[in-house]
Parts: structure tokens; sequence; C-alpha cells
């Protein structure tokens, strides 16, 4: 089983995708992969070739609210798209496609 990763940012408050946000996976809070989105807010592949298990997928986001975002995500098999959306007090995640 092969697992990969993807990931994209949206600041709601600027109404465009953010980047220069850097994105950190980690697992058992040891960092095995890190980028920094692209002028469309996206890193096409964050992580490929991963074992099957639970993840830190950590934003440093846009935001004096949120100055840093974990998720904890349990991946099983095949492409996880993990995008965050952010405001200066607010957040949210889902499962994309």
């Amino acid at each position: 089983m092969s697992v990969s990763l993807s990931t994209h940012v949206l600041d709601t408050a600027a109404g465009k995708p953010a980047s220069g946000v850097r994105v950190e996976l980690a697992r058992q809070h040891e960092v095995i992969a890190a980028a920094e989105t692209d002028g469309d807010g996206r890193i096409g592949e964050l992580a490929r070739d991963l074992a099957p298990g639970r993840y830190e997928l950590v934003f440093w986001p846009p935001s004096h609210f949120f100055p840093r975002v974990e998720l904890e995500v349990e991946l099983v098999e095949g492409h996880y798209h993990i995008p965050l959306i952010v405001s200066p007090y607010g957040c949210a995640s889902y499962r994309g496609s």
C-alpha cells in the first residue's frame, strides 16, 4: 500500500490563494517532508510513497490568530488532498479529491 499527499491554502480574507505558506508533514512529531505553497497556494506533491498510518500536517498560515494549524490525519491508502481555508479568525479543512 502506498500513500501520497497534496494540499493547498486559501486565504479567504484576501480572497485568493495563500502563497509562501510553509507546510510540514510529520510522523510522531518528526518532520518527514516540508514545502511552501506556490503562487496558486498549492503544493502538488508534499509526500509520496508513505506508509499507511497517523501523521501530523502542520500549516504556518498568514493569520495572527492562527499562527500554526496542526491536523492529525489517518492515511490508509491512495492519494489524499487536504486543503486549509484560513482567515484572520477562522480556519477549516476537509479531505479533498
